[in-house]
């Protein structure tokens, strides 16, 4: 389903470390480019579960919604090797002071809510609107997922309703299971495919300066010049 993933080299820290870490500019360790994701999302829709799955291949059922945490983890994804930085936000309404700062630090978010709450998919397009207001006029990588959708019995918000407002943000969407490591990769992946794309040189190929092609014209003059002596007999 996606991109093997290297030995897990897992580093988890809790609370104060966790904005040091994004806090720091677009870098590479240990020769690997350095991806900052932040996940967003209320309490209680399992971005901690979907985290973890993803660095540690493990299921928590339960984790404080008040604490943010911070993990690292390599993968290999379409051939090239990454350092995923990854804050699991806290999604209690009293540590929202925090928010504008790991916005203003992340290269890429995901945006989370849970398939058997609504109310957590109506808050999906407000954090979107607090990424625009602290990012407004970038073009930011962002994933929207659903979990929580092995929980089919217990559903609220249908997977069309979840393309919908993808289409509306104009970005990915994966419904997930945590639970069952269902598209948890495929999420954080196309994150980082995102974020690689934003990088690459966009548009027509620069035009030469004016210096080259006045270089150019001496060089071919000069040429030619050397080709007709090379013919010439007296």
């Amino acid at each position: 389903m996606s991109a093997d993933v290297l030995q897990d080299e897992n580093v988890a820290s809790n609370g104060n470390s966790d904005l040091q870490t994004l806090a720091q500019p677009t870098t590479t360790r240990g020769g690997l480019r350095v991806y900052k994701i932040v996940v967003l999302g209320d309490g209680g829709v399992g971005k901690s579960a979907v985290t973890l799955q993803f660095v540690s291949h493990s299921f928590l059922d339960y984790h404080d919604p008040t604490i943010e945490d911070s993990y690292q983890q390599q993968a290999v994804i379409d051939g090239e090797a990454a350092l995923l930085d990854i804050l699991d936000t806290a999604g209690q309404v009293e540590f929202t002071a925090m928010r504008d700062q790991y916005m203003r630090c992340g290269e890429g978010f995901m945006i989370c809510y849970s398939v058997t709450d609504r109310h957590s998919f109506q808050e999906a397009l407000e954090y979107r609107k607090l990424i625009s207001r602290v990012r407004a006029h970038e073009d930011i990588p962002l994933v929207l997922v659903g979990n929580k959708f092995d929980l089919q019995h217990q559903r609220k918000v249908t997977t069309e309703e979840g393309k919908a407002l993808a289409h509306q943000l104009g970005c990915p969407f994966y419904e997930t299971s945590a639970a069952l490591r269902h598209f948890i990769d495929d999420a954080f992946y196309s994150l980082v495919r995102q974020i690689r794309a934003k990088e690459r040189p966009r548009g027509p190929i620069r035009k030469h300066s004016r210096w080259w092609r006045l270089r150019s014209i001496f060089a071919f003059i000069f040429r030619r010049k050397q080709r007709n002596s090379t013919h010439y007999s007296p």
